[in-house]
């Protein structure tokens, strides 16, 4: 019989695990679809440069009966052709106003997937993080009850030599019952974890490695705060709307102006009877237009859109408020979490130590059972808390690294192919007749 050898699963990393999200995503692959609709309005407003040309052609039967003295019948066959061309000339200032808009909106758009990327990047972070958290909880508190139990088969064996009494093993036992509660929480509380791994990153968690702070984080809040300021995602999306709406009044009011366009037209037609007919028909004509009063709705609609692009102006502001809290949160959040891993490092050595002295000093009596429980629940709690201030730590810097609009593929070094927004934009911008999208680049 062959044994073959278990090959032992390779530990992932954080960045191999962003780097698949990145990848797959459904929520961030359906935000790059959107934006490359976005793209198509620049080339929509575009088109009012360009021509349109049209053929049509007409054909039919008739019949004329004349009644006169003189009564004949006459059918007729006519037919037409004709080929239309116009041009746009002037259009008020719409076709600028537009594309202007639709650029602004791209860029907007472009921002908005960055924060949509970020927002992934983060929660499948936060995810990991939180599974490594659990599985450490989880392996200290097994530890723990192992410990307990050992603790409590020894006092009892104690108590049956008449060197401890019931009152010793009862507590010993308490402490064992709630180290059986701390390990079935920690389990739970790892399954949930999984369940939100896999809801994140699209599979489950295999073996993870622990991960390393981040590199590039800031020195201090001001750094923090000018940095959010410059190129937080949703600052940078709210300045584009607002761009985009004062092009928007640029594009109401150009309806108030004049429109010049060019047209060419050439007709040939085709009259048979009992004698055949034809004539062409060729025409080039400037077309001009001059507004005089639109019932008022124009100019409504010139108001409005001034409101709108006051609306976005406050929201831009709200977006630099927002931005600097989110910052200031997240550095405050990580000085705090390193603080209190420094201190519950500090408390884990004094808590061995301190074990270890009151393990001996109950060895000769001077100290009770209770003793050596409490200053084993202090040292897991010590050990506990240490691990999830850890985890802590990691995951306020990933919040800075998101609320410095870092908490990107590009942002993190991801060993990933990013996304280029810019290449679907540049395929499609210049083109005036196509369909099609091409697949092959991930455009479905």
């Amino acid at each position: 019989m062959v044994v073959a050898a278990s090959t032992p699963v390779a530990a992932e990393t954080l960045e191999e695990v962003l780097a698949s999200t990145y990848s797959s995503n459904p929520t961030l692959l359906a935000r790059r679809a959107k934006l490359r609709s976005a793209d198509e309005g620049v080339p929509q407003a575009l088109s009012n440069w360009r021509p349109t040309v049209s053929l049509t052609g007409s054909a039919g039967r008739g019949q004329f009966d004349n009644n006169t003295l003189s009564k004949y019948t006459m059918t007729r066959s006519p037919r037409t052709q004709a080929l239309t061309i116009s041009q746009p000339l002037f259009r008020g200032g719409r076709t600028v106003a537009a594309t202007a808009q639709a650029e602004n909106t791209v860029l907007s758009e472009r921002a908005q997937l960055a924060a949509t990327e970020q927002t992934i990047l983060l929660a499948a972070a936060s995810a990991y993080l939180n599974v490594v958290r659990d599985e450490a909880v989880l392996k200290l508190s097994i530890n723990n009850e192992q410990v307990l139990r050992r603790q409590y088969e020894a006092t009892e064996e104690r108590f049956k030599v008449g060197e401890l009494t019931r009152t010793d093993v009862s507590q010993a036992e308490a402490r064992l019952a709630k180290a059986t509660a701390d390990r079935v929480a920690a389990e739970g509380n790892l399954q949930n974890s999984r369940a939100n791994y896999v809801n994140n990153v699209g599979r489950p968690p295999e073996a993870l490695s622990p991960p390393a702070t981040p590199p590039a984080l800031p020195a201090n809040l001001e750094d923090v705060t000018s940095m959010a300021l410059a190129a937080n995602p949703s600052v940078v999306s709210a300045d584009y709307t607002h761009a985009a709406a004062k092009d928007g009044i640029d594009l109401v009011w150009g309806e108030l102006l004049p429109t010049v366009s060019l047209s060419a037209d050439i007709t040939r037609g085709f009259q048979t009877s009992t004698q055949e007919s034809s004539y062409t028909n060729r025409e080039v004509l400037l077309n001009v237009t001059v507004p005089l009063y639109e019932s008022g709705s124009v100019y409504s609609r010139v108001r409005a859109s001034k409101h709108t692009a006051g609306q976005r102006r406050i929201e831009a502001d709200q977006a630099r408020r927002d931005a600097v809290e989110t910052g200031t949160k997240a550095w405050e959040s990580l000085q705090a979490a390193r603080a209190q891993a420094r201190s519950y490092q500090a408390q884990i050595k004094a808590s061995e130590l301190a074990l270890a002295g009151v393990r001996e000093e109950s060895k000769v009596g001077s100290r009770t059972i209770l003793d050596v429980l409490n200053a084993e629940q202090e040292l897991f709690d010590a050990r506990v808390n240490l691990v999830k201030a850890s985890r802590d730590v990691l995951a306020a810097s990933y919040q800075v690294k998101s609320a410095l609009g870092q908490m990107t593929a590009p942002g993190l070094n991801l060993p990933v192919e990013v996304y280029d927004p810019a290449k679907h934009y540049d395929d499609v911008r210049g083109q005036w007749i196509g369909n099609g999208i091409d697949k092959e680049k991930g455009y479905e």
